[in-house]
């Protein structure tokens, strides 16, 4: 398949045409549509219903408005845009590159290592603020604004949010406390396309009358159409004339504006409306579709206001890639499973924050719809409300991606805890992998940050097998509560277990024999490269016992004897930071143990940021894949070993 761009020289001729600049603004938003489409496409996922509903806004204020393009012009005079909720940073990054504030290399390297971040980053050129993480972005542009008024500096600030962002509690505090600081020079734009993932804002979670409650926290509020340029306009201008309270537009957008079928919804069950294009890259087929869609528009556009036909450039080629579709999703065994359990027992109800369909939480939905609670964006309050049902003798099952789960609601899980309850924390899309979406959606500290909670055991199983088994444990077994760790990707390999496997609290399974060291590892991502470090080695004459740990802060100390008193040389390996995970609480364990003669522990980890980019690159550059590990062990030159891949696949929602 070929890819085509539309070159910065075509975007400059715009520029200097006699366009009226409603004209200039309405070609230049399909001409970055169309790169927009083409770089989520190569990239093979990213979000193109909110690239595209937010695209006018962008590039009117980018075009018309923003004094970012002034010579000689201080970063503190400038004047500042961010996305609050970074899904359309795909969108915001074709902007950016018609005005040759990124390159073509980035633009056409989208969730590539040393390319462009799935979310908003700074390292950037243009990006003012990370985001990805929702609800922050008020909170920062009012930062920004004191800190220019503080400094006596120029410039507006605005930022741009989602709707279903505004079921986020921080959102609300900042409301109240900006109008309160009656900071001015600072606009909020909500990106109002009425979809959060798939489903409508208003059948997840209610945030109307959004103007009205708005407007009761002492904002200036105005509505407009984010598809006519002349109100986006008028509104921008209305919001900077006002004075000593901050101003808010909700702009009306269409979700996937500029392609006819991401623009259309589909009816699901119960006659509810659904979007389908929230996230991913589109099909061979749908891709050639809307380009040839886009495309046209463009040609239209320019044959009926005498321009020259716009130009593209030819910049990339690729074959068709196979699907891993044959490959096994932990999430699909668990999602499976839950509704299995809930025949048998009555007392555990499911708990979601708008991500029922990446948690395969749809069955149990359908099937059990009232032991189920679609809270939304909302996991602080999703916690305590967990809370006060695990109060009444009930079982909460509180699912949402790890990242979120564990960090913004740590002090509501800490608060329950202390209430010796059972909930069970579903924590989905854990680790590094996939890597695509970027450091704001890898989930590396979550066990750090649950670990050091004294009644919480932590589990991350392998394959679908132990996936249904350690929810059966967790439901039916466990005296605490438990953190379900589930990568969300398909799994790189089948981890198959020997006929004497059992899943016991606090022990492990050898998935290979050894006699030279042990490497611990979990999950299926990094045991896949623990045997494939395995293999290597074992062409060099060192054999290295493989051990599956799926209890990461649990550790059966007989076990641990019978299993591994033999060794010296003891590896553990990270899906997570070196910090605060398995290798620390099994190190521990070690320590403590007078039978077990160890002489070198290593923990090998994550022991910076993780980077954005394809599941093999990223692991290569975290020194996390199977020929790093190799080298690592055996004190080898890494370029001695062959060649040996597995393959991955980035497909991630988020």
């Amino acid at each position: 398949m070929k890819f085509n761009i539309i070159p910065k020289s075509e975007f400059d001729k715009v520029h200097k045409s006699n366009l009226s600049s409603v004209q200039k603004s309405e070609l230049w938003a399909l001409m970055c549509r169309y790169n927009s489409f083409v770089s989520i496409k190569k990239a093979g996922s990213g979000h193109i219903g909110s690239s595209f509903s937010a695209m006018d806004i962008v590039v009117y204020l980018y075009l018309n408005e923003l004094n970012i393009h002034e010579k000689g012009l201080k970063s503190s005079d400038r004047d500042i845009y961010f996305s609050s909720k970074g899904h359309d940073v795909p969108g915001l990054y074709s902007v950016l590159f018609s005005f040759g504030i990124i390159s073509e290399y980035d633009l056409m390297h989208l969730r590539r290592l040393g390319g462009l971040d799935g979310h908003p980053e700074i390292k950037t050129k243009g990006i003012e603020a990370n985001t990805g993480s929702l609800g922050m972005g008020i909170s920062k542009g009012r930062g920004f604004a004191i800190a220019k008024k503080h400094l006596g500096k120029d410039g507006h600030v605005f930022v741009l949010t989602g709707d279903g962002e505004f079921q986020e509690g921080q959102i609300y505090e900042s409301l109240q406390s900006t109008a309160h600081q009656k900071i001015d020079k600072l606009t909020v734009i909500i990106d109002r396309n009425k979809f959060q993932t798939d489903r409508l804002v208003n059948n997840v979670n209610s945030i109307e009358d959004l103007k009205e409650k708005i407007e009761s926290f002492g904002w200036a509020v105005r509505v407009c159409n984010g598809h006519d340029f002349e109100d986006i306009s008028d509104s921008i201008n209305w919001s900077k004339s006002i004075e000593g309270k901050p101003s808010l537009i909700i702009a009306d957008t269409i979700k996937g504006k500029g392609i006819s079928f991401i623009e259309e919804t589909n009816i699901g069950e119960n006659d509810e409306q659904m979007y389908k294009w929230h996230s991913g890259a589109p099909s061979d087929s749908h891709f050639t579709q809307g380009i040839n869609e886009l495309s046209n528009k463009i040609s239209e556009f320019v044959s009926k206001n005498n321009l020259s036909e716009v130009e593209y450039k030819f910049v990339y080629e690729s074959e068709n890639i196979a699907t891993l579709s044959k490959k096994e999703y932990i999430t699909d065994a668990y999602g499976d499973e839950l509704c299995k359990l809930a025949e048998l027992r009555d007392d555990f109800i499911v708990i979601d924050a708008d991500l029922s369909a990446d948690c395969k939480l749809r069955n149990f939905e359908r099937q059990y719809p009232s032991r189920f609670i679609e809270n939304g964006i909302a996991e602080q309050d999703m916690v305590s409300m967990a809370g006060g049902i695990a109060r009444m003798g009930l079982i909460p099952i509180v699912n949402s991606f790890a990242s979120f789960l564990s960090s913004r609601a740590n002090e509501q899980i800490y608060n329950n805890a202390c209430e010796h309850t059972k909930i069970i924390y579903a924590l989905h899309f854990s680790g590094m992998i996939p890597a695509g979406p970027g450091k704001s959606h890898q989930s590396v500290r979550d066990i750090s940050l649950l670990g050091a909670i004294p009644n919480i055991t932590i589990i991350q199983p392998a394959n679908q097998i132990e996936t249904r088994l350690a929810l059966q444990f967790a439901i039916n077994d466990s005296k605490e509560n438990v953190a379900l760790r589930m990568n969300i990707g398909p799994c790189p390999i089948d981890i198959e277990f020997p006929e004497n496997y059992q899943f016991k609290i606090g022990t492990g399974t050898i998935l290979k024999e050894g006699s030279d060291a042990v490497l611990f590892a979990y999950g299926p991502v990094m045991l896949a490269e623990a045997l494939g470090a395995a293999e290597i080695l074992h062409s060099f004459g060192f054999e290295l016992c493989v051990i599956n740990m799926p209890f990461l802060n649990r550790i059966d100390i007989g076990w641990l004897n019978r299993t591994c008193s033999k060794f010296e040389l003891f590896y553990i390996l990270e899906d997570h930071s070196v910090f605060g995970g398995l290798g620390d609480n099994l190190t521990n364990a070690l320590i403590n143990n007078w039978k077990i003669s160890v002489k070198k522990i290593v923990k090998i980890g994550l022991d910076n940021y993780p980077e954005c980019g394809q599941p093999f690159e990223v692991l290569n550059h975290h020194k996390l894949d199977a020929k790093s590990i190799a080298s690592r062990i055996i004190g080898g030159d890494y370029n001695i070993f062959s060649d040996r891949s597995i393959a991955y696949s980035d497909e991630a929602p988020q």
